[in-house]
């Protein structure tokens, strides 16, 4: 009988362990959901109630006229000076790149970013009363640009990069609004945001932030040059370099265990900035950083396609020498991230021997990626692969130590293929033809693999799939 009893205790103990752990969790669940409730209804009875969460933050009205940016100025009437630093900010934050979906409106909004959760649509930021942010006061766009939060109090979706705007001091950031309020207004109200429930309950950014935002200006570090801290500033503020090289978690935030390592968007891989000497750029000369930034094209490395093609376009060709040259400062003392490639991406491959020779005479039943190349891409690139033009600024780029074609994935050459290449800078207008209409996807994918096989990193291949995929990408 005592064996038996003293077999029952432990098994009653285990029983009233799981009850009050299950009660600990039931417990700690209603709190939740009671906290998410208080929020939900703070958001919708609160100062800043909407009556519909999907519209677009710039429809808003206004409750009070807008403030002067500066003091003793009005927002049509600000110093030449102010207007044109904010000019040169709004550049360096690639403004215009997201509001601006139609190039006969700049910076009325209207572009469609994807994300996992749906689609958002860029707001209208010329200074329209009715649809713009016309009467917005200072104060509205500081806490939009820091805090993430709507002239309504709305909560603003992460595609809007506040998580690094949130750097930004507030001077520069009345810079840029001053800038903006000398555009041309535009009357266009943008569709509204296409999200999937629960994600179109802003709201529920409050869990976001917590996890994903830091609010506050960038502080600059004492122990380094004052070349170092402004390139920081640059980087991780308005350039918001980590929204396209860096990771994404599963909530869509940044992974700041992987700064700069690389990360896809949209199909284009934003490859890895980090000093490490085969994933990164770390051997990269000062100078050819320095000249991709600002030309787009750094011969026997990398040449700008796709997003960045446009980042170069719209924004870092025109910083100055200096603030590039700190960009530049500030990459190179980011901790190295290894991504495991076993060489840099831009050691790859060597020039076409006999493949010309080869095809001549020879019937061809198959789709063929040298017969393809010869066909469509030759013109320019030369069938060796060298390229034509050697390193002038509107020269055909050698496909040889060409980091697209030596990366350890194929998407970004098989994006150029489908989507081409547009990048107008100072010292040349470069334009390759998109072959989405042209070829099918077993072509582009023929093509693709005979180019990394030949010029580049053979062990990099596209399918037809993939290709397929990739042609759907904007």
């Amino acid at each position: 009988m005592t064996n038996n009893t003293s077999r029952v205790q432990p098994a009653d103990a285990l029983v009233q362990s799981m009850r009050r752990r299950r009660f600990r969790v039931a417990t700690l669940a209603a709190a939740f959901s009671l906290f998410a409730l208080y929020v939900a209804w703070h958001e919708a009875h609160g100062p800043g109630m909407r009556h519909s969460d999907e519209l677009p933050i710039t429809q808003a009205r206004a409750d009070d006229a807008a403030q002067p940016a500066i003091a003793g100025a009005t927002p049509t009437v600000a110093s030449s000076d102010l207007v044109k630093r904010g000019e040169y900010l709004a550049r360096a934050g690639d403004c215009v790149a997201c509001h601006t979906a139609d190039k006969a409106r700049p910076f009325a909004g209207g572009l469609p970013i994807n994300t996992p959760f749906g689609t958002i649509v860029t707001p209208n930021i010329t200074p329209d009363p009715d649809t713009g942010i016309g009467q917005w006061s200072d104060a509205d766009f500081l806490r939009a640009m820091h805090e993430g939060v709507g002239k309504s109090g709305e909560r603003l979706y992460p595609a809007f990069p506040y998580a690094e705007y949130t750097k930004v001091t507030d001077q520069d950031v009345l810079a840029i609004r001053a800038y903006l309020n000398t555009l041309t207004p535009i009357h266009y109200a943008p569709p509204s945001n296409s999200l999937k429930f629960p994600f179109n309950q802003r709201w529920l950014m409050v869990f976001w932030n917590l996890f994903n935002f830091d609010e506050g200006r960038f502080v600059p570090d004492p122990k380094q040059s004052p070349e170092l801290n402004r390139g920081a500033y640059l980087v991780q503020g308005l350039a918001h370099c980590e929204e396209c090289h860096t990771p994404r978690n599963f909530m869509q935030g940044l992974k700041t265990s992987s700064r700069f390592s690389g990360a896809v968007q949209a199909g284009w891989h934003a490859y890895n900035i980090t000093p490490d000497k085969n994933s990164g750029v770390g051997n990269w000369s000062d100078d050819e950083l320095a000249a991709y930034l600002s030309t787009g094209a750094a011969p026997g490395r990398a040449n700008a396609a796709g997003p960045m093609a446009e980042v170069v376009t719209d924004s870092t060709q025109y910083l100055t020498r200096e603030d590039v040259g700190s960009i530049v400062t500030y990459l190179r003392s980011v901790p190295p991230i290894n991504g495991g490639e076993s060489r840099p991406r831009d050691q790859w491959g060597n020039p076409a021997v006999d493949d010309v020779t080869a095809l001549r005479g020879t019937t061809i039943n198959t789709v063929n990626g040298a017969q393809l190349f010869i066909a469509n891409c030759a013109t320019c690139h030369n069938w060796t692969g060298q390229g034509v033009g050697a390193s002038a600024p509107g020269a055909y780029p050698s496909l040889i130590h060409n980091s697209a074609v030596g990366a350890s994935d194929a998407n970004n050459l098989a994006m150029v293929i489908l989507h081409g290449v547009s990048r107008t800078t100072k010292q040349a207008d470069v334009l390759m033809p998109a072959f989405a209409t042209q070829l099918t996807d077993d072509q582009v994918a023929a093509i693709t693999n005979y180019v990394t096989k030949q010029f580049g990193n053979p062990q990099s291949t596209v399918t037809v799939d993939q290709v397929a995929t990739l042609r759907t990408q904007q």
